[in-house]
């Protein structure tokens, strides 16, 4: 409530920042600090420090522009990892992680690898299903890339499927029909992660830097942000500004 939000899970979420972070100040070890790639807790930390809110803030999925991979059906990819390294996490737990993505890259290699023969029986599905016909075999990923095809639908023409968890076969599918979608979206983040390493100095007087508007110089000191990417997300600061800034970084780097 302090921190302008409202709802348990909200709170609950900057509790457990909180807590790992206490944990690791009181270890002598780094932050541990979510980007809004990585996580909705990332996000909702990101927005509370960068955006402010004049009203109680809800976490909801609209609030994040990478909720394509921001998904419930990926969160073990995204997180297990980082709550493994930082003692959250099992080993066994761990393990049985790794034992799934194992699993995920083999099932991806083998779709992507087996041939589909034609059939009447696979193309009477295929015109129930409501898609074009083929014309000659194809590997099972190009079928499985029709949206209105599911791997359940390719279950009878799949002869070398193992019996895996459903959570794989979801994941393979997502991955598939999504692929260019996703990928388009994990360049943004790898391009909001680029901005987010140029670190800005904690002593700057931005009232001294030439460049900026005076709206921007007086957001960038209220909030002090601590790298460009930060920077660019407050409320006021434009994208000329952050080239301004960055150009400014860039030759007091070049003074050292």
């Amino acid at each position: 409530q302090f921190n302008g939000s409202s709802g348990y899970e909200e709170a609950a979420a900057q509790g457990l920042v909180a807590g790992i972070n206490a944990a690791l100040k009181i270890k002598g070890e780094e932050p541990l600090i979510l980007d809004r790639g990585s996580s909705y807790i990332g996000t909702l930390i990101d927005d509370l420090i960068t955006k402010g809110c004049t009203d109680p803030y809800r976490m909801m999925t609209g609030r994040s522009e990478y909720r394509l991979v921001l998904r419930q059906d990926n969160a073990d990819i995204r997180l297990t990892p980082i709550g493994h390294k930082i003692g959250l996490i099992s080993d066994e737990r761990y393990n049985a992680f790794l034992y799934k993505q194992e699993q995920i890259k083999k099932e991806l290699s083998r779709v992507k690898s087996l041939s589909i023969p034609i059939t009447d029986d696979l193309q009477k599905m295929l015109r129930e299903k409501g898609t074009a016909e083929l014309k000659t075999g194809c590997k099972m990923i190009e079928l499985l890339k029709r949206p209105q095809i599911t791997y359940e639908d390719l279950k009878p023409f799949d002869l070398t499927r193992e019996d895996l968890p459903y959570e794989v076969f979801e994941q393979v599918e997502i991955s598939v029909k999504y692929e260019g979608y996703i990928k388009k979206q994990e360049a943004q983040i790898k391009e909001m992660r680029r901005l987010e390493a140029k670190r800005i100095p904690e002593d700057i007087d931005y009232s001294t830097l030439k460049g900026l508007r005076l709206e921007a110089i007086e957001k960038l000191s209220a909030v002090r942000p601590q790298n460009l990417g930060q920077a660019g997300r407050i409320s006021g600061v434009n994208p000329a500004d952050v080239t301004a800034l960055n150009i400014i970084l860039e030759s007091m780097n070049n003074d050292r």
